[in-house]
């Protein structure tokens, strides 16, 4: 593990960000062109390194992230001049930053009728990823587990319902626990609430015809025209509640979070009514710090 750091270390120095000109031959990231004995060198000269050489690094690392970040959503590209603006660089510097990636197929050169724009090699990275919300949201859970003492769940939508993939049990004596796969009605529940109203209108029409607004208990919400008015309330509170709609005796608050390829989820916290009554204004709180982060670190 220590040897791929390592390499993986002495490529990003070869890329020579702050200097490297477009064609130099020494800012490729595939294995072919790195020779181990040089990367074990370089690698170890990079730990050599000052403290000054070290945060110049960091930066071009950043100034890097940024330029891609600033290529977005923008398929015709941005001119170099656009592009420093955008980053807030000088030309020059953003032209050394462009030159290197263009050798690495991270973006491509501008051109006589389109801007700098995002490359090719981006692709293979991103085909490689494998993602699950829950294996990012663990860590989340643990921490409004241990904040709060309640338990905290995660669940994901399947089609008109809402199913448990993941729960922290809280450290209460009396705790509300459901079991991991259980699926709750959208309507009745404070995750499928909270992720209904982060649906566009268009999809929440389609679902119309098929969810049935069955009652749970006396509390729940069994009219369209209530949910509605629901759903709105929802998504200028960004929180969902559940007051004794699913299940007499249990409450909850729930916000939804969306994974950058779109998948739509759940964050919820269901506590015993007596207890929710004293602890709602709170438990809203942490929620909302805890998924606003979580959801920062997703990216959308």
């Amino acid at each position: 593990m220590k040897n791929s750091r390592d390499e993986v270390r002495a490529r990003l120095s070869s890329l020579s960000l702050l200097g490297a000109r477009k064609g130099s031959g020494q800012s490729r990231l595939s294995t072919n062109t790195v020779n181990p004995s040089h990367a074990r060198q370089m690698a170890t000269e990079e730990l050599s390194e000052s403290p000054t050489q070290e945060r110049q690094g960091i930066q071009v690392i950043a100034r890097m992230a940024s330029l891609l970040r600033a290529l977005e959503h923008r398929p015709d590209g941005l001119s170099l001049g656009e592009l420093a603006k955008a980053v807030d660089l000088p030309r020059s510097t953003v032209q050394r930053i462009v030159d290197a990636l263009d050798n690495e197929g991270f973006v491509l050169a501008a051109t006589s009728y389109s801007g700098v724009r995002l490359g090719p090699a981006l692709l293979s990275l991103a085909a490689s990823t494998r993602f699950h919300i829950a294996e990012v949201a663990r860590k989340t859970l643990e921490e409004l587990a241990k904040e709060c003492g309640e338990t905290v769940d995660l669940s994901l939508v399947d089609q008109d319902k809402v199913v448990f993939i993941d729960q922290v049990a809280g450290t209460h004596r009396l705790t509300a626990v459901s079991a991991v796969g259980l699926s709750f009605a959208l309507h009745s529940s404070a995750n499928g609430k909270a992720v209904l109203a982060s649906m566009e209108d268009s999809e929440i029409d389609r679902l119309k015809r098929r969810i049935k607004l069955l009652p749970a208990t006396p509390n729940t919400i069994t009219s369209w025209e209530m949910l509605e008015r629901e759903i709105e309330a929802i998504r200028k509170a960004g929180v969902a509640y559940d007051r004794e709609e699913n299940s007499i005796g249990i409450s909850a608050v729930s916000a939804a979070i969306r994974s950058p390829s779109g998948e739509l989820a759940a964050i919820s916290i269901p506590v015993p009514t007596q207890r929710f009554v004293d602890s709602e204004a709170s438990l809203t709180q942490s929620l909302l710090k805890h998924a606003r982060k979580l959801q920062q670190s997703l990216g959308k």
